[in-house]
């Protein structure tokens, strides 16, 4: 096994319960850590034995700038599932969302929400 991080992808989206956050949107980051099957991969250069990261950021810029989703834990279900669905070497992902301007009354950093895959 070995692992794959993918840390502060960064996209414009618009999530969120609020109309507001629909209408304005706000920036989103996404930390995706892939836990792999090599297969024979380590001591290949083989692209199709591997989890291509560039393609992997691909498919959660797809998700994250897709339709909208009132939750971020929905949202970084459906990048997991995504994930998991394209490339079936994960055996295991760990996907957060961090969403710096969350609509609460004080100041913090971001709100963040992981989800694993599998459950």
């Amino acid at each position: 096994m070995y692992i794959i991080r993918m840390k502060n992808c960064a996209f414009f989206a618009r999530h969120g319960l609020l109309d507001e956050e629909e209408r304005l949107g706000q920036r989103f980051y996404v930390d995706a850590v892939l836990h792999v099957e090599p297969g024979t991969m380590l001591e290949s250069v083989s692209m199709n034995e591997t989890v291509d990261y560039g393609v992997a950021f691909e498919v959660i810029e797809e998700i994250v700038t897709g339709r909208r989703h009132f939750l971020i834990e929905t949202l970084a279900y459906e990048v997991a599932k995504a994930l998991a669905a394209r490339f079936p070497q994960i055996r295991h992902s760990e996907i957060t969302v961090r969403k710096p301007n969350a609509p609460v009354r004080g100041v913090l950093d971001h709100v963040e929400v992981s989800v694993a895959w599998p459950q």
